[in-house]
C-alpha cells in the first residue's frame, strides 16, 4: 500500500463498516386519508327517509365496544344506494349477512349492511345509484330492519351523517373526527354575516376549551 492511496482508502473502509451496523429503516405507513377532500354535498343518504334509529358512538380506545356507524330507519326490500361516486370492492356474506363494501374516490369506504347485493365487486358506482336491496338477515335493529352504514378513512370510523352536512371537516391523526371545531367553525361564519358574537358562556367547560 503507497502512502498516497492510504488516505483514501480508509475512509472507504470505515463507510462499509458503518453500513454494516446501522439498522435498517422501519418502514414506512401511509398517511389515514384525510375527509378535507369530501366535497360538502357530494354524498347522499343510502335509504330515504333514512331516520337515525342509532348515532355514531365510537368507543374512546379501539377495543372498547361501541357503535361504528349510524342504523338508519328502512324495510325490508328497500333500495339501498351508493352514498358517494365509487368502486364496489367486497359484495357478500360476513358473519351470517350480507355486507357491500364501495370505496370512494376520496380514499374513504362505507361499508352497508344487511343487504343483498345488486351489482357485482369491481362495478363503478355514482352517488345514488341503487347498489342493492335491504334483506332479511340479522342486523344491528334486529327483530326491526335497519340499514347500518358505517364510512372509515384509513382504519379510523367516522361519522357518515358528518359527511351530509355543509361543514368541511379534516380528519386529525387517528383521533378520530373534531367534530366540536367544524361547529364551532361553522357557528363563527354566521355570526359575522349575523353581525355580532354569541353571549358569552359562563359555565366552568368554557373556561376548559
Amino acid at each position: 500500500m503507497s502512502l498516497l492511496t492510504a488516505p483514501l482508502r480508509a475512509p472507504a473502509a470505515a463507510l462499509a463498516a458503518l453500513l454494516l451496523v446501522t439498522p435498517s429503516a422501519p418502514p414506512v405507513h401511509e398517511p389515514v386519508p384525510s375527509l378535507a377532500g369530501a366535497a360538502a354535498g357530494s354524498w347522499v343518504r343510502p335509504v330515504q327517509p333514512g331516520g337515525v334509529v342509532h348515532g355514531f358512538d365510537p368507543p374512546a380506545q379501539a377495543w372498547l365496544a361501541g357503535h361504528r356507524g349510524v342504523d338508519l330507519t328502512a324495510s325490508v326490500g328497500d333500495v339501498v344506494r351508493s352514498p358517494a361516486d365509487g368502486v364496489v370492492t367486497f359484495a357478500g356474506p360476513v358473519a351470517g349477512r350480507g355486507v357491500l363494501v364501495v370505496t370512494h374516490d376520496d380514499g374513504l369506504r362505507t361499508s352497508l349492511e344487511p343487504v343483498d347485493a345488486t351489482v357485482a365487486r369491481g362495478s363503478r358506482v355514482s352517488a345514488g345509484d341503487p347498489v342493492a336491496t335491504l334483506s332479511t338477515d340479522p342486523g344491528h335493529c334486529t327483530p326491526a330492519a335497519c340499514l347500518h352504514w358505517g364510512v372509515r378513512a384509513g382504519e379510523t370510523y367516522v361519522d357518515p351523517l358528518a359527511l351530509l352536512g355543509r361543514v368541511r371537516i379534516v380528519l386529525l391523526g387517528r383521533r378520530g373526527l373534531r367534530q366540536g371545531d367544524a361547529v364551532r367553525r361553522s357557528r363563527r361564519r354566521r355570526e359575522g354575516r349575523a353581525g355580532g358574537p354569541s353571549p358569552p358562556c359562563a359555565s366552568a367547560r368554557c373556561a376548559t376549551r
